[in-house]
């Protein structure tokens, strides 16, 4: 009997045709399902899959690192605010090829595709002159004796750099790293966290792109059940015309003429039996959650979660961008203190325009509020 799956696979079978008492021949195809194959863990490669081919998590990057840009920090001393100060000085223009801006961009952007954010202060002579965000896939953490990091090895262009951090005034980095329940050092970012939708977003976008490029057709295979074998030159003449006349996307939707014993068997799911658009949609929808995004932002179909825009927009200054930029400004005034004695960060989200109900509603119940001094008013409302 000859080999069939073999000769579809354009292979031949040189073994005597055996003869049956019945002429039609059936194909059954059997396949088993394979592992499935996810992008690799680490920061190369889940930046690569993520923000550099994924429209989801390229919006919620930007959206979260541009957005909580807007929130100005705002020097402090004593409970005080100050208009000039050193320290503003630097942040404003923190070295020579970024503003203030940009670096705080930077920062909030790492720590959402890889958990951690590395920012070195340049030194001189004892007074802290600049300020470089670095890569965090290049930083490695030198741990001491007591497990606590001592250093940093910086490795770019083939040369290792070793940052200590018992140098004064500060310490040479500050490394922020969003929490990991597995790791003493390194922290986790939301891109991690989002991996396996992430996968099956990308997955789906390659199997379409490849549906369109087969003549948006499943796959499947010509059953020839006519009760004899075809010859070696039908055989090749029927694989160059379906090559040459029915692949691509150019020749979609054109109809195919099978002759006699011939039959075409689907041998794929139809985008219909796999659900193809909602488990693309929940995909998009599970990574939004990942990085604290609503998804009615980003324009994705079936969250009505938020009555409107707007409560969408307060949602995700609320719940993500106001924990990140206080956690933020926290960090920077804890590693810059020293060198600008004891001067603070403060975020000013009285300019946020989406915080403006809730700032309205605080100075409203201050404001009213009979038992306090009007010292006391303007404290709890950072006046």
């Amino acid at each position: 009997m000859p080999n069939w799956i073999n000769r579809l696979l354009g292979g031949r079978d040189n073994a005597p045709a055996e003869r049956k008492a019945f002429a039609g021949h059936t194909l059954f195809s059997l396949s088993q399902l394979g592992a499935a194959n996810w992008s690799q863990r680490g920061f190369a490669s889940l930046a690569g899959e993520g923000f550099g081919r994924n429209p989801v998590v390229y919006r919620c990057v930007r959206l979260i690192a541009e957005t909580a840009n807007r929130v100005p920090m705002v020097v402090a001393e004593n409970g005080r605010r100050l208009d000039s100060h050193p320290l503003a000085t630097l942040l404003a223009r923190p070295n020579g090829r970024q503003s203030g801006g940009e670096l705080l961009e930077a920062v909030y952007a790492y720590l959402q595709t890889a958990g951690n954010a590395y920012l070195q202060a340049g030194v001189v002579d004892g007074t802290v002159r600049g300020l470089f965000c670095l890569r965090p896939d290049r930083m490695k953490v030198v741990a001491g004796s007591d497990g606590w990091p001592m250093a940093y090895d910086y490795t770019a262009g083939g040369r290792t750099l070793r940052l200590r951090q018992d140098l004064s005034p500060v310490p040479s980095v500050l490394h922020m790293a969003l929490f990991h329940p597995l790791d003493d050092h390194y922290g986790m970012a939301p891109l991690e966290a989002a991996q396996t939708s992430l996968d099956i977003h990308n997955a789906s976008a390659q199997w379409n792109k490849a549906l369109l490029d087969n003549a948006a057709r499943p796959s499947g295979a010509l059953v020839y059940s006519a009760g004899q074998n075809l010859t070696e030159d039908q055989f090749t003449r029927l694989k160059q015309e379906l090559e040459a006349s029915f692949s691509g996307a150019a020749n979609a939707g054109r109809p195919m003429v099978l002759e006699g014993g011939l039959d075409w068997k689907a041998l794929a799911l139809t985008p219909r039996d796999m659900d193809f658009i909602e488990a693309r949609h929940a995909a998009a929808r599970d990574i939004a959650l990942a990085f604290g995004v609503p998804p009615m932002l980003l324009g994705l179909p079936g969250d009505n979660t938020y009555a409107n825009l707007a409560e969408a927009h307060r949602a995700l200054w609320r719940q993500t961008l106001i924990p990140l930029v206080i956690r933020v400004a926290e960090e920077l005034s804890n590693w810059l203190a020293p060198a600008f004695e004891g001067a603070t960060l403060v975020p000013d989200f009285d300019g946020v325009e989406a915080l403006a109900e809730d700032r309205a509603a605080l100075w409203s119940r201050v404001g009213g509020a009979a038992f306090l001094s009007d010292a006391e008013k303007r404290a709890m409302l950072g006046i």
